[in-house]
């Protein structure tokens, strides 16, 4: 590449502006403090809190809320790519990791809530702004007292599977709630 042609590259035709704004996310903690993790994500859902500032930073939103599990979206953007015109990685990553970690908060009581202690992905197909609207599903797979376990998948928007993972996360706070569906839960992890 020429000298020429990388100035070009540098031309104020190629540049893009994009403008993030969010609510601070302090006052919205001490909001959701006394609601369970299902009503603060539900909240979020239906626009009563905002959402973190990290979902306005990437542009996601929270489509499902349940029980055990959370479904985010993203219309994926140029502000996103890669220089090989890809998402990058870590977009997925974070879509992942929210997912999965308000997926185990749709099962807490008020006052407890869980970091994450591993992620692990495992990218299966590339992603880019024609792949359609982005879902990012989260699953509690297992819920304890200390740890609990939970899985993730990215589909493209014709519902192909571009990401696979599966996280630990750490427990902090209470004692999570007895669930009736979770797999592998023995009665005694709850107590």
């Amino acid at each position: 590449m020429t000298a020429a042609e990388t100035s070009d590259l540098h031309s104020p035709d190629l540049m893009r502006t994009r403008v993030v704004e969010w609510q601070a996310p302090g006052p919205v903690a001490k909001a959701a403090m006394p609601m369970s993790g299902i009503e603060a994500m539900r909240a979020i859902r239906d626009g009563r809190l905002p959402p973190p500032p990290m979902a306005k930073l990437i542009g996601f939103r929270m489509a499902v809320v349940e029980p055990e599990r959370i479904v985010m979206e993203l219309e994926p953007h140029e502000s996103l790519e890669n220089t090989i015109g890809l998402l990058h990685g870590a977009t997925a990553a974070a879509l992942l990791d929210t997912a999965m970690g308000c997926a185990i908060s749709t099962v807490l009581p008020a006052g407890q809530t869980s970091v994450t202690l591993d992620l692990k992905l495992t990218y299966l197909r590339p992603l880019s702004v024609r792949s359609g609207t982005i879902s990012a599903e989260g699953r509690v797979i297992k819920l304890g007292r200390q740890t609990s376990y939970t899985e993730g998948f990215v589909r493209d928007g014709r519902g192909n599977l571009a990401v696979h993972a599966t996280a630990t996360f750490s427990m902090l706070g209470g004692e999570p709630k007895t669930l009736g569906n979770s797999r592998d839960q023995t009665p005694n992890e709850t107590k």
